[in-house]
This record gives C-alpha cells, sequence and structure tokens, in this order.
C-alpha cells in the first residue's frame, strides 16, 4: 500500500468524528430544551433570587408571639427595616415607613420590621406606637443577617429594599428619609 491509499480513510474517518460531534451537540441542545419544556410544564418558573444563603428559610417570632416567615414575603417587593427601641433614629424613622407601607402596600409593596430588641420593649412601644405592617423579634440573629445584607458596622437603621425576585436594589445605613421612600416606591 502507498502513502495516499490512506488519505481517503482519514478524511472518511475525520468526516464521520466531525459528523457525530455535530449530533453529540445536537443531542444534548434537544435534552436541555426538552428540560426546559418540563420545568415549564411543571409550573416550575425562574426562582426568587436570595440575597444571601439561606435568606428566605429565615423564621422569627412577631412581639405577640406568632410566627414570622421570610418566604412568605417572597414575589413582591420587600423593605425590611433593622431597628431597635432605644435607637432615637430608628424610632423616629418608623412613622414614615408605616405611611410608605399604608400609601404602596396596593401596590404590592411589603414592609417588614426586624427588631434587635428584647420582646418586652418592643411590646411596650407598639402599645404606644402601633404599626400597620409585621413586625419580627431578630434579636443578635437579626444583627448577623443586617451584616450579611451590607451593614458592615452592625450600625442602626438599616434598610434594605429587594424587589419582587428576591434582588436587593437598595441599602440605606442611617435614618430613611421621604426622598429615599418615594425613589423606592418606583421600584418593582
Amino acid at each position: 500500500m502507498t502513502e495516499s491509499s490512506h488519505l481517503p480513510d482519514q478524511a472518511e474517518s475525520a468526516s464521520a468524528a466531525h459528523s457525530r460531534r455535530w449530533l453529540l451537540r445536537g443531542l444534548a441542545a434537544g435534552a436541555a430544551l426538552a428540560g426546559a419544556g418540563v420545568a415549564v410544564w411543571k409550573g416550575a418558573g425562574p426562582s426568587v433570587a436570595e440575597p444571601v444563603p439561606g435568606f428566605w428559610a429565615q423564621r422569627w417570632e412577631s412581639p405577640e408571639g406568632a410566627p414570622v416567615v421570610l418566604q412568605g414575603f417572597q414575589g413582591r417587593p420587600l423593605l425590611i427595616n433593622f431597628w431597635a427601641t432605644w435607637c432615637p433614629p430608628c424610632v423616629e424613622e418608623l412613622p414614615l415607613i408605616n405611611q410608605f407601607y399604608r400609601e404602596n402596600r396596593s401596590n404590592g409593596w411589603q414592609v417588614l420590621a426586624l427588631a434587635i430588641d428584647k420582646k418586652a420593649p418592643v411590646q411596650a412601644f407598639l402599645q404606644r406606637m402601633p404599626l400597620d405592617f409585621p413586625v419580627a423579634l431578630a434579636g443578635m440573629a437579626g444583627a448577623d443577617l443586617g451584616r450579611s445584607l451590607g451593614n458592615l458596622t452592625g450600625g442602626l437603621p438599616f434598610t434594605v429594599v429587594l424587589s419582587g425576585d428576591g434582588v436587593v436594589q437598595q441599602r440605606k445605613m442611617g435614618r430613611v428619609l421621604p426622598a429615599d421612600l418615594q425613589a423606592w416606591a418606583g421600584l418593582k
């Protein structure tokens, strides 16, 4: 056999390998599309982002003893305010946040106040100044959550705004101002 007699076999072999690669790529793409179709058929839409690992699994107790489960807030815009009764700027901003909630809850907005405080002072505070949105007793776990969301100093008040898909849109260290709330109201 001469050298030239091997060339057609090598060309055929390369062509067959090329065809197999394209066939495998096509099968992989088809499998991916089929998987996406099954997910849509089963109703699995896009998932809600977790700002930090385990975020939506957080659970606390309200001052009245009822469970406050963060997962129940998924899917709609959420303002989370970290506060304490012993923090004057926190106490000063709560009526403003309450007004924001009243004006925007019909637009899908939710507000959650996480008290970095003890039960008795929070209960006494809420007797004097009732709020229309949920309050949870987060304690030191709430302070840790605040740090993981960007409150590196651990100071109060601290506010985080999440879009309906769970993405952090805004962070505010210090007292919330009317202009902040007005700008946030346009976020979804």
